[in-house]
């Protein structure tokens, strides 16, 4: 169960080094068309060498996910993503970002919700899901996409937090998808529908998020996307998946959930790089 445990600790700071470095390539990328979701969007920041390796962290971060995904309950490994955020603020310190009391407040805050977590889960399995629940995944990322693509036409003040919440709900598809493929050999991942479900919810996560950060406050977006990646597939793993705590620790999990999922909004700031009064649009903290 702890070896579970680090390797989702492992993902959060992929997860937290990667969002930085993409955050900062797609301030810094052309805008293209005017409003709405730009599928090309992709094409351009994929131009930008911080995008690309903060692509390859979330790769990495990706394939210790569906590890710990594999021994832990949704709601600690989601929960553990979103400690990314306190990896992003550390991050934030050493390149020169200051931090007050009430955010390393938060980051201390974030660690003991953690630890309740990993004191309360129970290391398991997922509980074997049917076609049926495939499918309705399958549903989901269409349900998603359109969505996606109504918020990119939303007004400016609804665009950000939608699209950062569709994302974050798409991410959420993704840990779901992953944890009940049953196994990683590469005949199977091929047969599964799940495996495309990820692919698929992965892309439009991509593509939502790095379409709000570019387009409205990171700030914003990111914390919409917590939101949406924690407790949306956590109540899923509780209501479907079977996903349980040690006998009475419901509450200490619960506990620890909430903290660590709150002290992580309250972080959500440090996902922006922060910029000088511009008169172009590259950012100039982050190098």
């Amino acid at each position: 169960m702890w070896w579970g445990l680090l390797c989702a600790l492992g993902a959060a700071i992929a997860y937290g080094v990667a969002s930085v470095m993409q955050a900062v390539a797609a301030q810094a990328t052309d805008t293209g068309a005017d409003g709405g979701v730009d599928p090309k969007l992709l094409v351009r920041v994929l131009g930008q060498w911080k995008f690309v390796l903060g692509l390859a962290l979330d790769i990495l971060g990706f394939g210790a996910q569906i590890a710990a995904l594999h021994v832990l309950p949704l709601f600690v490994v989601q929960a553990a993503l979103a400690a990314s955020l306190a990896v992003t603020a550390v991050a934030a310190r050493f390149l020169g970002v200051r931090l007050g009391r009430r955010e390393w407040a938060a980051v201390a805050v974030v660690c003991a919700g953690l630890a309740l977590l990993g004191a309360a889960a129970e290391s398991e399995g997922s509980d074997p899901v049917g076609l049926g629940f495939r499918l309705v995944l399958i549903g989901a990322v269409v349900v998603l996409a359109g969505a996606g693509i109504a918020a990119g036409k939303a007004s400016r003040r609804v665009r950000t937090p939608a699209l950062g919440l569709v994302a974050g709900l798409s991410f959420g598809v993704v840990a779901i998808s992953g944890r009940i493929i049953p196994s990683l050999a590469p005949l199977d991942l091929l047969t599964d529908p799940a495996t495309y479900t990820v692919a698929v919810a992965g892309g439009m996560a991509m593509l939502f998020y790095a379409t709000a950060l570019q387009r409205g406050s990171v700030t914003t977006s990111t914390a919409m996307m917590v939101l949406g990646e924690t407790v949306f597939p956590s109540l899923i793993g509780v209501f479907a998946l079977g996903d349980r705590t040690r006998p009475g620790f419901a509450v200490v999990a619960v506990a620890g959930f909430v903290l660590a999922v709150a002290a992580a909004l309250a972080l959500a700031r440090f996902g922006e790089p922060a910029t000088e009064p511009r008169t172009e649009t590259k950012p100039t903290v982050f190098p």
